[in-house]
């Protein structure tokens, strides 16, 4: 399954995908600001998500969908995002991305997240999106506005980060299919 943008495919992960996913999150700027990721982060920690993403997929059921961020001209993965938590009854889900060092300020993350809100309200049919975002982390929330979500909430020291150890504060956004600015 792909999601195809102007300069970016998102698609499943691949074995190959491994070198460029580690080169890529192996930064303590990326993975400060993801729950669940490890730093260092090694070539076996690659290949772990790959073949549980890859495991996940074939599942009949899918709880989540998460997608390699290929950047077309380079034919490089330069970063991931994913819907997790999917309750098909209620209509919800969580959104989670990130990106190499190298791509920020690009309008990348703008590219992938939009294409995988039109994926989550259209093919889907979901009707609301989660995200939880560290305080710390603007940029993060700056994006999510951008497409209509709200804060609906603050959590304070509610989550330890794996990457730096540190006790974190986060920031809950939702957004509605309605609310949702294409």
């Amino acid at each position: 399954m792909n999601l195809v943008t102007k300069r970016l495919l998102l698609r499943l992960p691949t074995k190959k995908d491994a070198e460029d996913i580690t080169k890529n999150i192996n930064n303590l700027k990326v993975t400060k600001w993801l729950l669940v990721v490890p730093y260092p982060y090694k070539i076996k920690d690659a290949f772990w998500w790959i073949n549980k993403t890859l495991k996940e997929f074939r599942q009949k059921e899918k709880k989540g969908y998460h997608f390699s961020i290929e950047l077309k001209k380079e034919k490089k993965v330069i970063g991931g995002i994913g819907l997790e938590k999917i309750n098909k009854f209620i209509g919800t889900a969580e959104v989670g991305y990130w990106l190499g060092e190298k791509y920020w300020m690009q309008g990348y993350g703008k590219e992938a997240l939009r294409e995988v809100l039109k994926f989550a309200f259209n093919k889907l049919k979901l009707k609301r999106i989660e995200a939880e975002v560290f305080s710390e982390n603007p940029s993060s929330g700056k994006l999510l506005e951008l497409f209509g979500f709200k804060k609906e909430g603050y959590k304070r020291r509610a989550v330890r980060c794996k990457a730096d150890g540190k006790v974190k504060d986060v920031i809950i956004y939702g957004l509605l299919k309605e609310d949702w600015k294409k």
